[in-house]
């Protein structure tokens, strides 16, 4: 971790690798300062990692990154502890959230982290690229919420980029908040809504066998991808409601 007048840097990264008497090791757990990388219990051949908020975070200014990889063979789950929070603080420029997942072929990567939270006057630039290897397995979670009770939101940038066997799946950016484009509240896009996520879901099957294109009530869908992957997506009036659209769209998804 180092801290400058620019905010505070920081970068936490896991390893998963399979054991040859079956099972997932972690040689490599590594973070630092806000960003704190806690093994948890397994369950069968998968290695579970929680991310624990060791400092509020991130704040204007600050940088932080989390590189999550499973080589072939490897099982990894990786959860928060709880809410990560985009703040206001003294930092010069906006923040920066960077997050990196690579499944190796043959590997399964569950990355289900809690929301993200865009407080009002912070300033977050979000990006997550996930690579998933020809025969990979992925299922990726990400849910905003736009300010906290009764408050307006933050700036937020979140970008979602997702590829499988070297190609293209996904990429999409929501940009809301004070100062994003016009039309980001409007019925195109959020519609009023506060909460907002999705889950990304890539298992080779689906090359054979597509996913079925579905509504969950009135604000949640399934599609499937130009791939071996599938997309829940939904909008909310809180967090907890866009939770239950999401399961519920990863339980139609198969």
């Amino acid at each position: 971790m180092s801290g400058t007048g620019g905010g505070v840097r920081a970068r936490a990264r896991v390893l998963a690798r399979r054991r040859e008497a079956g099972g997932t090791c972690l040689p490599v757990l590594e973070s630092d300062g806000p960003l704190a990388l806690r093994r948890t219990r397994g369950s069968g051949d998968e290695a579970r990692v929680v991310l624990v908020g060791a400092m509020s975070g991130p704040h204007d200014g600050d940088r932080f990154r989390v590189d999550a990889e499973a080589e072939a063979g490897a099982r990894l789950r990786v959860q928060s502890a709880a809410a990560t929070l985009a703040l206001p603080g003294q930092g010069e420029g906006e923040a920066r959230y960077d997050v990196r997942v690579r499944v190796a072929a043959g590997a399964e990567v569950c990355w289900m982290p809690e929301p993200l939270i865009s407080v009002r006057g912070s300033r977050l630039r979000m990006r997550t690229t996930a690579e998933a290897e020809a025969g990979g397995r992925l299922v990726l979670r990400e849910e905003q919420i736009l300010g906290r009770a009764g408050e307006e939101p933050g700036r937020l940038i979140s970008r979602l980029t997702v590829c499988a066997g070297g190609v293209c799946l996904l990429d999409q950016e929501l940009d809301c908040g004070p100062g994003a484009p016009g039309g980001w509240d409007g019925p195109a896009v959020l519609a009023g809504h506060r909460a907002v996520g999705q889950i990304v879901v890539v298992r080779p099957e689906f090359a054979e066998r597509p996913v079925t294109s579905r509504r969950i009530g009135d604000t949640c869908a399934v599609l499937p991808l130009a791939g071996p992957a599938a997309l829940v997506t939904a909008v909310a009036a809180d967090g907890l409601r866009l939770r239950r659209l999401l399961d519920d769209g990863l339980a139609a998804a198969g």
